[in-house]
């Protein structure tokens, strides 16, 4: 079913890649993406609050760019890869919100399809 999920998000960012190109602004991407999913009628919650917890204590401050189906989280890029950094953000983000897939969308690239990463939890 991820497969399935993950396909239809990935289809909604590539045409927003499509329209808009690289180059713009993560926050333009994500601006986009979310337009894309309510025509697409794909439900999401955009900066969702990410649940860390450091001994017992809860600390605000981190957000998910989007969960798209109440299950994938979203993380959106638009520059330069750095794998790490990315992979690293993607699974501390499936770790707070308790779910088992990502994917991360990097808009930096020309094509799209060179900065999509399925992510695991």
């Amino acid at each position: 079913m991820d497969d399935q999920l993950t396909e239809q998000i990935i289809a909604a960012a590539i045409e927003v890649h499509r329209i808009l190109g690289p180059g713009l602004l993560e926050q333009v991407y994500e601006e986009a993406l979310c337009i894309e999913f309510r025509l697409r009628g794909i439900p999401f919650e955009r900066q969702k609050p990410a649940r860390i917890v450091y001994k017992g204590i809860g600390i605000k401050g981190q957000r998910i760019d989007l969960v798209a189906f109440l299950e994938i989280v979203v993380e959106l890029k638009s520059q330069k890869p750095n794998e790490e950094l990315f992979l690293g953000q993607a699974l501390a983000h499936l770790k707070a919100s308790d779910l088992k897939t990502g994917l991360i969308l990097n808009f930096w690239f020309p094509r799209l399809v060179s900065g999509i990463q399925r992510v695991a939890g």
